[in-house]
């Protein structure tokens, strides 16, 4: 396959990047345009592309691309940022996959996948949602990537192009960064090991998330591309819940660090969701898919890569 991948350059960007060339495939990576495209071993004999999906014209060179599969990875993931300004959030998220998707369809496409999150369900029931489920977003950034998927798939309406939506839940690893919840935890909590700290600051410790390894959605979306079926929606998710609280004290164990977390309002999410577990029935049935790496290899592998 000849595939074109937007945020390449991002955390899952790389290890999908990597999944694709151990499979074979022809890849075109874009990373943000102003930065440098990255040297990894992942990256070895891949075209590497700059990216604004602000920037009209920098979409429609992209764009221009003759890659038959697409998978769109880029935009604004924090929801912190999208919480400091939601235009941007919208204007990156909702309006670079409308200029990205329209500037796609003149061409032959045989599937493009965009990646939204299991965010857009919002809160609800204590139970794993399914894609059946109706979506409710409660943040700037869950409302920018519902408005992400709307216009994909008006666009494959209106044009035809194959487009395929897949939410994911929650997901770490090595190489994310302290923005989201287990590599900040880990970073507090290596932390406080080398000060010889017993506190640890944390938000709100209540919330219960689904949480994957990125090496499995990373083969979630290859298997999507693959296999996924146009005009579709699939969650990318275990199933299984994990309450924040219990993060923390596994990631406490891992580090070797007796802390004691203490809540600090100014870390807690307005309109957090309390509860969001995911059901990818849907998925497994259509690619066979389904999580291989369990919770403890993924926050040790966590650990290791902050503290060398």
């Amino acid at each position: 396959m000849n595939v074109l991948v937007t945020g390449a350059d991002g955390f899952v960007g790389r290890v999908l990047l990597g999944r694709l060339r151990d499979a074979g495939h022809t890849v075109t990576a874009c990373y943000r345009a102003g930065g440098t495209a990255p040297a990894w071993p992942e990256a070895a004999g891949m075209t590497w592309l700059p990216l604004e999906l602000a920037d009209a014209d920098s979409v429609a060179i992209v764009a221009a691309s003759p890659a038959e599969y697409v998978v769109h990875l880029a935009g604004l993931a924090s929801g912190a940022a999208a919480r400091r300004d939601p235009g941007l959030a919208w204007e990156i998220n909702a309006a670079g996959t409308a200029r990205l998707l329209e500037g796609l369809s003149p061409r032959p496409r045989h599937a493009v996948l965009v990646v939204s999150t299991g965010e857009v369900y919002g809160p609800g029931p204590e139970r794993a949602r399914s894609e059946r489920d109706p979506v409710f977003p409660v943040s700037p950034y869950a409302s920018s990537k519902l408005g992400a998927e709307l216009t994909a798939l008006e666009t494959m309406r209106r044009t035809g192009i194959p487009v395929i939506v897949a939410r994911p839940f929650p997901h770490t690893g090595p190489g994310q960064t302290a923005q989201f919840v287990a590599p900040a935890f880990a970073a507090r909590l290596l932390e406080a090991r080398r000060a010889g700290s017993s506190e640890v600051t944390t938000g709100s410790l209540e919330p219960v998330r689904d949480l994957l390894d990125v090496r499995d959605v990373a083969e979630a979306y290859r298997l999507l591309l693959e296999r996924g079926v146009a005009g579709e929606t699939y969650n990318v998710a275990s199933g299984v819940g994990i309450g924040l609280r219990d993060l923390f004290d596994r990631l406490a164990a891992i580090v070797g660090v007796p802390a004691t977390p203490r809540p600090d309002p100014a870390l807690a999410r307005a309109a957090d969701i309390s509860h969001l577990v995911g059901d990818a029935g849907k998925l497994r049935e259509a690619t066979g898919w389904a999580p291989v790496i369990p919770i403890h290899q993924t926050l040790q592998d966590l650990v290791d890569a902050q503290a060398h």
